[in-house]
């Protein structure tokens, strides 16, 4: 079993987190699934690891792809593209969450930075039925739009 840990640190250490600027931003990191840009709380991100053999199981749901040890700790992974109804591709990174004292991996193509968004720019997602794990989204200086990738909504899927 091969493991490539990316940050040996805690996140917010590696990325330049920390306390957000003040009162009015937040720290998110950005991660890509498919053509989607997400951002998710940066307070909910363990780590971000590489290269880890996930173990399937038998009779979960298809978008649970298994789970890992991670230093003796199992974790859930699940499959965020096909709860997003994307094509698979390689697995390239798990991104490790801690969602009210529950850790979950969830499997994304890449993780790209961590960014402080002003609080009044994030505007609520659109009604509809299949942006079930967005919980808003802001358009970035860049002009990409960042979805809010929201944490307890994937926990009720899991």
């Amino acid at each position: 079993m091969e493991q490539d840990l990316l940050y040996s640190e805690p996140v917010e250490n590696v990325l330049g987190g920390g306390e957000a600027a003040d009162a009015h931003t937040a720290k998110y990191l950005l991660f890509q699934s498919g053509e989607l840009l997400f951002g998710v709380t940066a307070d909910y991100v363990v780590e971000i690891i590489t290269n880890h053999v996930i173990t399937p199981l038998p009779l979960v749901p298809a978008y649970i792809r298994g789970i890992i040890n991670l230093r003796g700790q199992i974790i859930p992974i699940v499959d965020i593209r096909q709860l997003l109804g994307q094509p698979n591709q390689r697995d390239n990174c798990i991104m490790i969450l801690n969602i009210n004292e529950t850790q979950v991996g969830i499997l994304v193509d890449n993780v790209q930075r961590m960014i402080d968004i002003d609080k009044s720019a994030l505007l609520p997602a659109p009604k509809q039925g299949g942006q079930r794990l967005v919980s808003g989204m802001c358009s970035l200086a860049d002009g990409q739009t960042m979805l809010v990738f929201d944490c307890l909504r994937l926990l009720e899927q899991a």
